[in-house]
């Protein structure tokens, strides 16, 4: 294969067989887009081309790619263990990360569960829930609570709660669950970081409590900043009213971290950063930088001690659930290595330090055509694109192909552009890449 060749050897039963995610494949296999290897903050393109990562991989590899560290512990784990089964039986690396894990939480939470995704962190911590209540002797808390355009993964549970039409439309009925709104109100627009009005919104679930009763809900789960929908900030004082709702009325606060844990937030978790702690925590993606697949379900010690209390006779299964993967030797390296890097080479606080850079930059872009919200926040970011007449979506997707040509790679969902830097950007790549997105815009039609 030549370094220019844009099918990477691939003949076309091979480009034909595979059923892409989240992808349009009737367009892609027109023209694809293919990518070889990828070092640092970017990628190498089948057709020899440097592709700044503006999303760092899907929200998962802040420390860039090909990180020596990870891929040392990767290479020495996969040649002593590589597979251990997760029923039973545990390998030292397992015990290892959950511990590490713990020391990023909010004080008190200090039980790990393992997964294999976001997606499967976000069913899993909807079924411990559920259980929760079941152990307690309070079976009829069964209801669930999510957000509109709040995204917890693909699996059945997940586009349950999840607000985001699109997934859902295709599967019919699911697991029968509930919205708040969301909270992406007009008087919001071009707000640097998190807005000052929306709070009030949260006394939605007031109402869905009069409904229901709060004997019968189980848990509320949202993401604390709203990553897949557009990048939506919570407004001030509003992730503390819902804990103080969940509060007075016994019901369980679900935060779905898989994009704002370790450190995308500028902070270790969106719980610290926005100062609000829930019941549960649901992590994947920066966990082992995208390097191995992996998520987990974080719960306090009263959540595990209730499983433990009424789980029978000690050697039978307190929770009956978990997967292949879950606690993957290869993965909990991976994972092993990242956290260690993030700590030891005080990466979280370069987040910090080089978010209002982002920030400044980004909403220079007000005022160009087409531009109807710019939200921010750490390293994240998105624009609201108008909808071209009759086809809501193209205008994003015209950019973010625009942008692959210039030799950048951003996310087009929605009406939205997305943004989720990775974790070691400079200056000079972020101002490159917002020139080259206003450059694009200005050319639409």
């Amino acid at each position: 294969m030549s370094k220019t060749d844009p099918l990477a050897g691939l003949t076309e039963a091979q480009l034909a067989s595979h059923w892409m995610a989240f992808t349009g494949n009737r367009d892609f296999k027109k023209e694809p887009r293919i990518v070889v290897s990828a070092q640092g903050n970017y990628y190498q393109s089948a057709d020899g081309r440097q592709i700044f990562d503006a999303l760092s991989g899907l929200w998962c590899s802040g420390l860039g790619h090909g990180h020596p560290a990870i891929v040392k512990a990767v290479q020495q784990q996969i040649e002593q263990l590589d597979y251990s089964p997760a029923f039973q039986f545990g390998h030292p690396k397992a015990f290892q990360l959950s511990e590490k894990i713990t020391e990023f939480m909010p004080e008190g939470f200090n039980r790990v569960f393992y997964t294999g995704s976001g997606s499967e962190s976000a069913d899993t911590s909807l079924k411990i829930a559920r259980a929760y209540w079941r152990k307690k002797g309070l079976s009829s808390k069964t209801k669930l609570i999510g957000r509109a355009r709040g995204y917890h993964g693909v699996n059945f549970g997940g586009i349950s709660v999840g607000g985001i039409g699109g997934n859902r439309a295709c599967f019919g009925e699911a697991v029968v669950a509930d919205h708040l709104p969301h909270t992406m109100l007009p008087e919001n627009r071009f707000v640097k970081g998190m807005p000052e009005t929306g709070a009030y919104l949260a006394d939605e679930l007031l109402e869905l409590i009069a409904l229901h009763d709060a004997s019968n809900i189980a848990a509320v789960i949202v993401e604390p900043l709203a990553g897949s929908a557009g990048v939506i900030p919570p407004p001030t004082g509003y992730l503390k009213r819902l804990r103080k709702i969940c509060d007075e009325h016994d019901i369980l606060l679900i935060f779905d971290e898989v994009i704002t844990a370790f450190g995308r937030m500028g902070a270790n978790t969106g719980s610290d950063e926005f100062g609000v702690v829930p019941d549960i925590i649901n992590i994947a993606k920066q966990l082992t930088n995208g390097a191995i697949p992996m998520g987990a379900v974080v719960v306090k010690q009263h959540i595990y001690d209730t499983f433990m209390d009424a789980g029978g006779p000690e050697y039978a299964v307190e929770l009956p659930h978990g997967h292949t993967y879950s606690a993957h030797p290869v993965a909990c390296a991976a994972g092993l290595a990242t956290l260690n890097i993030l700590q030891k080479e005080n990466v979280i606080n370069g987040v910090k330090s080089i978010a209002p850079a982002f920030e400044q930059s980004l909403h220079q872009l007000k005022g160009l055509q087409y531009i109807n919200d710019i939200r921010n926040y750490g390293l994240a970011g998105a624009l609201t694109i108008e909808a071209a007449p009759a086809e809501p979506f193209l205008r994003p997707y015209l950019i973010a192909m625009q942008m692959w040509q210039k030799g950048f790679y951003v996310r087009y969902g929605g009406d939205t552009i997305q943004l989720g830097l990775p974790f070691t950007v400079t200056e000079e790549e972020i101002n490159l890449l917002i020139n080259a997105l206003g450059e694009t815009i200005k050319a639409l039609d």
